[in-house]
């Protein structure tokens, strides 16, 4: 189901990508995200997540878009939540998202994430599935940053 690969960042971004991390969980799926930019390291675990239900990620067409805007005081608790409001536009709305770009703010109150999703409904006919996400586990979750790049660890309830 994972692949034994690194994936590189969607649309040219560098800098970037995931792995599948195969013995990292058991009945879960894991990866790590790395990125040299904070809003890289959003967008690479955004392209992670959603090709762990789709096979092919540029089988999804930009037909709709959402903007999503959530603020935590944590960064780590921040990709959390951003990784669940992908996997909520899945389960509410049948979309499959692909984020384009993720802005980062600090602010007194903690940390303000801006990002343009561009999708469409899943279509079972074109789009080849792989397993279905159901949640973002807080097990072993992580985000941190090094001297060169940020990096993070994710594990998916499957």
């Amino acid at each position: 189901m994972t692949p034994d690969r690194e994936v590189s960042v969607a649309h040219g971004r560098e800098g970037g990508g995931y792995t599948y991390l195969e013995d990292a969980a058991t009945a879960d799926v894991a990866f790590r995200a790395t990125h040299t930019s904070l809003p890289g390291l959003f967008i690479a675990a955004a392209d992670a997540t959603m090709n762990v239900m789709i096979e092919d990620l540029d089988s999804i067409r930009p037909e709709v878009s959402r903007r999503i805007a959530l603020e935590n005081g944590s960064l780590e608790m921040l990709l959390y939540d951003f990784l669940q409001e992908l996997i909520y536009y899945k389960d509410a709305e049948q979309l499959v998202l692909r984020v384009h770009d993720v802005s980062v703010e600090n602010m007194n109150r903690g940390h303000l994430l801006r990002a343009d999703a561009r999708g469409e409904t899943l279509n079972r006919a074109r789009h080849r599935t792989r397993v279905d996400v159901k949640a973002v586990t807080l097990h072993d979750f992580s985000l941190a940053r090094s001297a060169e790049r940020w990096e993070a660890l994710v594990i998916l309830d499957v």
